[in-house]
């Protein structure tokens, strides 16, 4: 789902700083939702998936803050149940991942790339003896 469809679908905008990633207090901070309610939230709805840095703590995107807004508002003041809104957010689209599909337009094509992978299979169990 596109940025415009997913702020179309929350018809609210919310002030996120310009920044690469979040810490789960500054999250906590700008959303209003203390941060063990977030860590709650990201055993209940699998699409908010922070990375962790090496440290282990979270670092969340500012797709991620939109996404915590939008369950925010689903939970607080359109009174979804957990699974309501979880329902509700796979129909607007969230938690999707869409990978595109390799098309091969000859078939030299297809056949270079499984030799490619035969090759790398061959390297992989040299490593591995």
């Amino acid at each position: 789902m596109s940025a415009v469809a997913k702020r179309v679908a929350s018809k609210k905008t919310y002030p996120i700083p310009d920044k690469l990633y979040f810490k789960i207090g500054e999250v906590a901070e700008i959303t209003g939702v203390k941060p063990y309610v977030l860590r709650y939230w990201e055993s209940e709805f699998k699409m908010v998936n922070p990375s962790k840095s090496r440290s282990r703590q979270r670092l969340y995107r500012k797709n991620d803050v939109e996404l915590i807004f939008r369950i925010k508002e689903l939970l607080y003041e359109e009174r979804y149940t957990i699974n309501g809104a979880r329902k509700k957010l796979k129909e607007l689209g969230y938690g999707r991942i869409s990978q595109p599909e390799l098309q091969f337009e000859k078939v030299e094509s297809k056949s270079a790339l499984d030799k490619v992978i035969r090759e790398l299979k061959e390297i992989q169990d040299l490593l591995s003896e």
